[in-house]
């Protein structure tokens, strides 16, 4: 919405860049020259808590003197709340300028006033006065008392809670400000329920989960929680907890727990064992069979452990790796029946 108002010397119009579709309905009841112009004429902005809102101030010297000039705003809110930004101060005969005045709440609006007595004030009546001093009397004969108010106008200025439901709405009960009032108490009680529905996922994944969520969530898995491992492993460890079962006993099912301890990289690609980062060796033979052995060259009598694997790993230089937690995962990963040797080869 814009208001232009007209002088002897100056042309002054306002803008709201944010406006309220609803317009409340003026109250009867105020007195006084500000009250009663500027809620029938004046120009509407809308302003949330929080959010930063501006109206555009146009002025043009309709006059033959050059002007100085100075934007003050009067009120009933805050005056932390404006803030007035102008292009310079001198407006030459036939020139036009701009200037902005910039409106911000607190974000916490609302809440600060729900412990006062007094009912909650959202709707203010302000007015804006350009004051000037033609430039031939800007010398010394010049004073605040000698100052001429060349032009003022007025605008409201409407505080309201940002609200979507009024999107469900056909445009024309978006034109009472009392409906959008109202839909707001529901969607301040329903929002957050529908908020938390919206992210549910992310508190049922261990990695974006409250801390407060991981027991619960480790009991869901059936995994246990060791205070022995980090906040960040325990969550790798619960997300990957049905696939380490899936894989428990075997060679990839070891290699994974492993994997997301040390943080040391599969190696998928590397087909040698001899060069992964987690190498695995299994010990299998045939035993003795005389078949298809030669004493002496491929066989011996004795001495053969079955069922035997050797854990190689290998961290790069000022990787710590506690061994004593390996070994307990290795203990816990392996079939019963099995022996193992662990070394720990360190990076140059």
């Amino acid at each position: 919405m814009t208001q232009a108002r007209s002088g002897q010397s100056l042309y002054l119009r306002l803008t709201a860049m944010q406006f309220s579709e609803a317009t409340p309905t003026p109250n009867l009841e105020l007195t006084g020259t500000m009250a009663t112009d500027t809620m029938t004429t004046g120009c509407n902005v809308l302003l949330h808590p929080g959010e930063p809102s501006e109206m555009l101030v146009q002025l043009e010297n309709l006059g033959r003197r050059t002007l100085q000039l100075d934007l003050q705003v009067e009120g009933d809110f805050p005056s932390q709340w404006c803030q007035i930004g102008m292009e310079g101060r001198v407006l030459l005969p036939g020139q036009r300028m701009e200037a902005v005045l910039y409106f911000q709440a607190s974000p916490d609006f609302f809440e600060d006033n729900q412990l006062q007595d007094e009912s909650l004030i959202l709707d203010y009546r302000s007015r804006l006065i350009a004051y000037y001093t033609p430039e031939d009397l800007a010398g010394e004969d010049a004073s605040p008392t000698n100052r001429r108010v060349c032009e003022s106008a007025g605008f409201n200025l409407y505080v309201r809670p940002r609200s979507l439901y009024l999107n469900f709405l056909p445009a024309l009960y978006r034109e009472v400000d009392f409906i959008s009032r109202f839909l707001t108490i529901f969607e301040q009680a329903f929002e957050p329920a529908v908020q938390s529905l919206d992210v549910l996922w992310a508190y049922l994944d261990p990695l974006t989960a409250p801390q407060a969520m991981l027991p619960f969530l480790a009991h869901w898995v059936a995994w246990p929680m060791d205070p022995r491992w980090s906040l960040q492993k325990q969550r790798r460890l619960i997300r990957q907890a049905m696939e380490i079962y899936r894989w428990r006993g075997t060679r990839r099912g070891l290699r994974l727990y492993l994997h997301l301890y040390t943080d040391l990289p599969l190696d998928e690609d590397i087909p040698q064992e001899l060069d992964k980062h987690i190498g695995i060796e299994e010990v299998f033979g045939d035993g003795f069979v005389l078949s298809t052995t030669r004493m002496g060259e491929d066989s011996i009598i004795g001495g053969g452990r079955p069922f035997h694997f050797i854990v190689t790993l290998r961290p790069d230089s000022g990787v710590q790796v506690d061994e004593l937690l390996v070994r307990y995962i290795i203990e816990q990963e392996k079939p019963a029946f099995c022996t193992y040797e662990l070394y720990m080869e360190r990076g140059e």
